[in-house]
């Protein structure tokens, strides 16, 4: 079918728009938006997907305020409408990579938005994702990551609060990524419940910096990093590099030994790529500030039917609830006590050496499960 994306000079494949290049149920289309009120006391995220072969549209919304975190997670038929809406949630994209306005309109929901989230530094391109597990990929995606800052106001039980300049994110990813939409197929044994699994996803910036640095260690799998560093008074300048020293270059100050584990402090310890830099060691330090997101509230792995993301429901589909998130690790969701795995935590950051001195705020997912030698846990 025909959409006015149609009616532009930018097809890269010989059909309409409303098609992809892969047959993969699992393909996806993604905008992720996050901000924290830098003293601490709130924080807010705003996530819109697509599923072309799914036929699905979904998003979510999350603001903490108080300890109280307020969700609310829509889904609807994709066709015929092919645009960046969803229920009462919808993202102008004002001027391209640098502002974006994210609405959510009133009602029964008891939650509603409007913010204008506007870049400060350029997007940065993350090294691409390609795995294949007994011969089937399972990753084959992109993403960019980009700093900014939010203004506006929302909207939660009749309180509003205002949002001024408030430390921002985001990120847009696309492509095949594993478990959207569909349950995996199974090709042979699976991990045991021991097995390591080690992500860590840092957004931040600081006085001098700002940029991504991202981790993956999973057993069975290569271990997959990422660092870019953009100058905050000269954006257009070459962006510097970080990898880690060793596979051991990561320490966790955990807030309990029970699982899953929360962080208190996370400290990387990297090396500046660029050659003839004197000071090559650098420290990167994230310290929690205020309450983490639990990302079910937004549907990852989540929603009432524990289906998660990209999955059909109705032609159109809403679902709203408040959680507690003010205990580091516990979320009572219901009047029942869980530990989410997925949380996203406000963080301080301070970098040390190479040059980089400095501190700054940012946003980041740490989830640290399973046997994992190189951090010292069984």
């Amino acid at each position: 079918m025909l959409t006015p994306m149609d009616d532009t000079l930018w097809h890269q494949l010989p059909t309409t728009f409303d098609h992809v290049g892969t047959s993969d149920p699992r393909f996806f289309d993604r905008f992720w938006f996050a901000a924290s009120d830098p003293k601490g006391a709130g924080a807010l995220q705003f996530t819109l997907g697509a599923y072309a072969n799914m036929n699905v549209m979904d998003g979510g919304f999350v603001a903490i305020r108080n300890g109280s975190q307020h969700n609310l997670r829509v889904s609807r038929s994709l066709r015929p409408h092919f645009e960046s809406r969803c229920g009462p949630m919808r993202v102008e994209m004002i001027d391209p990579l640098h502002r974006a306005r994210l609405v959510v309109d009133r009602g029964n929901h008891g939650i509603a938005a409007e913010l204008e989230w506007k870049s400060i530094l350029p997007a940065q391109e993350e090294i691409p994702r390609f795995t294949r597990v007994r011969g089937r990929t399972v990753e084959d995606s992109r993403r960019f990551d980009q700093i900014g800052e939010c203004s506006g106001w929302i909207e939660l039980a009749g309180e509003r609060v205002e949002v001024d300049r408030w430390w921002a994110t985001r990120d847009h990813s696309w492509g095949v990524r594993e478990r959207m939409g569909v349950e995996e197929p199974e090709t042979g044994p699976g991990p045991l419940p021991s097995a390591g699994s080690l992500f860590s996803f840092l957004f931040f910036s600081t006085a001098l910096y700002g940029g991504h640095l991202q981790l993956a260690q999973f057993a069975g799998r290569p271990d997959y990093f990422t660092c870019e560093l953009t100058r905050r008074d000269d954006p257009e300048a070459e962006p510097l590099h970080l990898y880690l020293a060793s596979r051991a270059s990561l320490s966790i100050d955990f807030s309990d030994e029970k699982s899953p584990r929360r962080f208190r402090k996370v400290t990387y310890e990297a090396v500046l790529a660029e050659a003839g830099a004197e000071d090559r060691s650098v420290i990167v330090e994230a310290t929690a500030k205020g309450s983490a997101v639990d990302m079910q509230g937004l549907g990852y792995g989540g929603y009432d039917d524990t289906r998660g993301l990209g999955v059909w429901r109705s032609e159109e589909h809403l679902e709203h609830d408040v959680w507690d998130v003010s205990h580091p690790s516990d979320v009572v969701r219901d009047g029942e006590v869980v530990r989410p795995i997925h949380r996203i935590q406000p963080v301080q950051v301070t970098i040390r050496g190479g040059g980089l001195d400095s501190e700054g705020t940012g946003s980041l997912t740490m989830i640290a499960e399973g046997s994992l030698p190189q951090l010292g846990l069984g």
